[in-house]
């Protein structure tokens, strides 16, 4: 597809689109970026010798959202382009993830498997929507009811950050964790490190460091405000189980350079 066709496309979604003239070598990268004319995407090519292709397989225009579709060789990458609330965004779709051909099997592949159980019970007119009768949602987190759930007063936490390594947190005003591994995380390890990995560290670089020593792959449960700077502050009415979506598991997530 053409530099000029690939514009016309996300400009279909009211998107503008900054990408290098053909030919395209190397890993593509994806970002969104701010100039004095506000938010846009831009669509640039890394290192190697390798053509790769890029095109748009659908746009809705209603929706604000598009699938692109990146071949390099025999490798093929998706990412669902998109508008949410106040933001433009990019999310890689899991290579697992079958028939993923348009904007709305893209959405539900990034549902998580307790996020779609749940559609399919209570059934919402729009199973996409960032608040329905199946979850709440903000960003990448969804926010499920537990409505029986109980939770003494003394295990409960206030004000604490959720994080899938990178990226501004999102703070929850109550929560409730249930089981997990403790980690330590810093900047240079933002994904976290296991209790024996930070003893294998010097005493040097334990020192050094600012971490924050936070509890990974917990059950977690939230109730009251969700707050996070780039999305409206939400209130979980009753404890909801914290899910993030799944695009943690697609290869793709590498050519991802912004995502909240």
């Amino acid at each position: 597809m053409s530099t000029e066709v690939l514009e016309r496309r996300f400009a279909r979604i009211g998107a503008r689109l900054k990408v290098e003239e053909r030919p395209w070598m190397g890993e593509p990268r994806i970002d969104v970026r701010h100039d004095r004319r506000g938010e846009y995407f831009e669509l640039r090519f890394e290192g190697g010798e390798r053509e790769v292709d890029v095109e748009v397989v659908d746009a809705r225009r209603d929706d604000r959202h598009l699938l692109l579709l990146v071949r390099d060789g025999e490798e093929k990458s998706k990412f669902l382009c998109g508008h949410d609330e106040r933001h433009w965004f990019v999310a890689a779709i899991p290579e697992a993830a079958r028939g993923v051909s348009g904007v709305t099997a893209a959405m539900r592949a990034l549902q998580p498997d307790r996020v779609r159980a749940a559609v399919a019970r209570k059934r919402p007119a729009d199973p996409f929507s960032r608040r329905n009768d199946a979850y709440r949602r903000q960003g990448e987190w969804f926010f499920v009811p537990e409505p029986g759930l109980v939770v003494q007063d003394w295990l409960v936490l206030r004000d604490e950050a959720i994080s899938r390594g990178n990226g501004t947190p999102h703070v929850l005003e109550f929560v409730y964790r249930r089981g997990g591994e403790t980690v330590y995380v810093s900047r240079r390890y933002p994904n976290g490190l296991s209790q024996a990995e930070f003893d294998g560290l010097s005493e040097k670089a334990r020192r050094q460091a600012d971490w924050s020593v936070l509890v990974r792959d917990a059950d977690v449960f939230a109730s009251g405000a969700v707050r996070h700077p780039d999305h409206a502050t939400i209130v979980l009415c009753g404890w909801h189980r914290v899910v993030m979506n799944t695009e943690q598991g697609a290869r793709a997530m590498r050519h991802v350079a912004f995502l909240d």
